[in-house]
């Protein structure tokens, strides 16, 4: 054993003697520097999330006035239609029957018109020379008048077939988008029964429940007293620029839900938003008193990496070694972003998180 210790001895002696050392001795490489931001607190009387839902101002259930089979369907769902378009036909073969009967009717009544007007004429003549009696007269006169009054008739029902068979035609009432088309080429139309759905793209607005204990409610009338307000709507499901509106025309709708204890927020949005359709995910920041809040965590936008469906910060510790850790967000205030869970007041985040995903 002392021969083994003595060998090993020399070895590090010779070693150490050529310039090498052990690899147990070597001290651990420097981490890289990296460019950091400390987690900062706040005790802000900023905004709170509410989900709500997007919501068309103006959408319309188109349903059918007649019965009969669909004969024709001009549009899908997601096409765009103007004002007096044709959405879809019916068969209408029976009711152009019933039109075609009518004007013959009013034809008929015409004939039976132009026969008493002519026959009143001569026996208003025959009176005048004493030929026939002031009864016979009146007669001719009531015969002729019968005849006006039913020609006025058959022209009345003939103009109520005529308007009923333009119900078999259904055409769009204002210009907008087709959002359903429950029925299929074929299937048999009856009154009251939904054809297709439309909206106006140009006409949103965002509704969203708030609960009465919230200090904005009160600040709100139903009369939209709070229409000068500006509001700031997100929508998570859009990327870029078009993932964040302002709304300035608000409205807390009279009453509450005995079951939630909320009230009911509209909020319009401005015209000329792209990607929105009624149904679709928003949230909406209202301002809140900072009296009784909780503090709020925060870091630097630029600090937030994504990746796929993760979200997380990396963490600098005291040696200088970054750890990823899954943060999740909350609203952004200029560049600076909420940190809802996932940090700690005081921590050091990196601030170029491709930097510190190379440090090994």
């Amino acid at each position: 054993m002392s021969k083994w210790m003595g060998w090993r001895a020399a070895v590090m002696v010779g070693l150490a003697q050529a310039g090498f050392t052990m690899a147990a001795d070597a001290p651990a490489p420097a981490a890289p520097s990296l460019a950091t931001a400390v987690v900062q607190s706040a005790r802000a009387g900023g905004t709170t999330g509410y989900d709500g839902v997007v919501e068309a101002v103006r959408q319309t259930v188109i349903a059918a006035q007649v019965a009969g089979a669909v004969t024709a369907l001009e549009v899908r769902v997601g096409d765009h239609v103007q004002a007096g378009q044709v959405l879809a036909r019916i068969d209408a073969r029976a009711a152009d029957q019933n039109t075609a009967a009518g004007d013959a009717q009013v034809r008929a009544a015409n004939a039976s018109l132009d026969m008493a007007a002519k026959d009143f004429e001569r026996q208003r003549q025959l009176f005048g020379q004493n030929y026939i009696s002031q009864a016979a007269l009146e007669r001719a006169e009531a015969q002729f008048k019968a005849a006006q009054a039913q020609v006025a008739a058959q022209r009345a029902q003939a103009g109520a077939t005529r308007t009923q068979s333009g119900f078999f035609v259904v055409r769009a009432p204002y210009a907008g988008i087709v959002s359903e088309v429950p029925l299929a080429l074929g299937d048999m139309a009856m009154p009251g029964r939904a054809l297709l759905t439309l909206y106006d793209p140009l006409a949103l607005r965002v509704s969203v429940a708030v609960p009465q204990s919230a200090q904005f409610a009160a600040t709100v009338t139903a009369d939209g007293g709070a229409s000068k307000m500006q509001i700031r709507v997100q929508f998570p499901g859009l990327p870029g620029a078009r993932e964040w509106a302002v709304s300035n025309r608000v409205a807390l709708l009279p009453g509450a839900d005995p079951g939630t204890h909320t009230q009911q927020l509209r909020l319009d949005l401005p015209a000329g938003l792209t990607g929105l359709s009624p149904g679709m995910f928003a949230r909406v920041w209202l301002p809140v008193s900072s009296e009784g809040s909780d503090a709020r965590l925060y870091v630097p936008g630029a600090a937030v990496v994504r990746r796929a469906e993760m979200t997380g910060v990396y963490i600098v510790d005291a040696a200088g070694r970054p750890v990823l850790r899954q943060v999740r967000l909350g609203a952004a205030s200029g560049d600076a972003i909420e940190i809802l869970s996932g940090v700690s007041a005081g921590e050091r985040v990196a601030l170029d998180p491709q930097a510190a995903a190379r440090v090994r």
